[in-house]
């Protein structure tokens, strides 16, 4: 039975590849001014034209930041909630996509006539601090009470108070430099340009890898810190690496695309259902591509369904990621176990 269900691993990792390109390929035809499939080809080709330049500089860059972020925003989620051992644990409901968005802001209001606040460096860097700020309260908190709740609760209190920050320094910034400041803070992957998508696929790249590395000492995390540290698992460095690899991917997508809500909570309880495992040497690759395909499909319906009116992506994400949410609170508590 297990090798059986071992083997259907591969093919449910095709279509969910396969399911990647359809749905990327379908951001590139898809929006206000629908453009065929021929013409597509033709401006990945080099074409000029305006709808060429509307594939290559807006389109594209876009579809591919949702593609990146949507699945490292997911392996985030995951990675807290194999930490916290808590199905609702995720970076927006912890705080930490929070903490994220307070620290750019405040550093982009800051640095607003310096060149370097427009880095990518630098907006990954003020972002990852923010992220380990409000996790690091998290963490004290988590060393106070066990009651896994309390600490969800705790975390989204956080949230709230960076979030009501943030929005103070957007309402008293006036600065011509920060003026989509306020759009960025309500999470959008609009004005992604393509500096920014191979800045951010590189990072992702590295954390995945650093990720996939530890998925063996997690599985063994997973079934208990006595049991772990009996197979010779570092339980301290791996718990360092789970947080400081969750805040990068964290980081990188509030650097990029602001909040995100919703994605990092709901994507690994749907990868959970499509395989039905926790193993992470699974679920890892899995969460990426789920959210990815999540985040893509989430896009397309903020960029289209009131256009040319576009919606926030966490607008989006949150209308089908917290019926998610809902379900999975509601078969906990009737399990027992939240």
């Amino acid at each position: 039975m297990k090798n059986k269900k071992n083997a259907k691993y591969p093919l449910l990792f095709l279509l969910l590849a396969l399911s990647v390109i359809a749905v990327f390929w379908a951001n590139l035809f898809i929006g206000s001014v629908n453009i065929s499939p021929r013409r597509i080809l033709s401006a990945l080709g080099g074409a000029d034209g305006t709808q060429a330049d509307i594939i290559r500089k807006i389109r594209l860059p876009r579809a591919a930041a949702a593609l990146f972020l949507g699945g490292a925003l997911s392996v985030s989620g995951y990675l807290l909630q194999t930490f916290f051992n808590n199905p609702i644990a995720g970076p927006f409901v912890l705080g930490v996509s929070s903490g994220a968005k307070l620290t750019v802001a405040a550093m982009l209001i800051i640095f607003s006539g310096y060149s370097i606040s427009s880095s990518s460096g630098f907006m990954i860097l003020a972002a990852f601090a923010g992220s380990m700020l409000a996790l690091g309260f998290v963490l004290i908190i988590s060393r106070k009470t066990n009651n896994m709740s309390m600490l969800v609760v705790c975390g989204i209190m956080i949230g709230y108070i960076c979030s009501a920050a943030t929005d103070f320094l957007v309402t008293f910034a006036d600065d011509s430099d920060i003026a989509d400041l306020h759009d960025w803070s309500q999470g959008t992957f609009s004005g992604t340009n393509t500096h920014n998508v191979l800045t951010a696929a590189v990072i992702i790249f590295i954390g995945m890898i650093g990720t996939l590395l530890i998925s063996k000492p997690m599985h063994a995390y997973m079934l208990g810190s006595d049991n772990a540290r009996s197979l010779g698992v570092n339980i301290k460095l791996l718990k360092a690496e789970i947080v400081i690899l969750s805040g990068l991917f964290s980081a990188c997508v509030t650097a990029f695309a602001g909040p995100v809500s919703f994605v990092g909570i709901a994507v690994p309880h749907i990868s959970r259902t499509i395989f039905r495992t926790s193993k992470p040497i699974v679920m890892i690759p899995a969460c990426f591509l789920c959210g990815s395909i999540f985040c893509m499909l989430c896009d397309m319906a903020a960029r289209t369904a009131f256009s040319p009116t576009e919606l926030s992506i966490s607008t989006v994400t949150s209308v089908f990621g917290a019926p998610i949410v809902i379900a999975v609170m509601i078969r906990r508590r009737k399990e027992g176990s939240l």
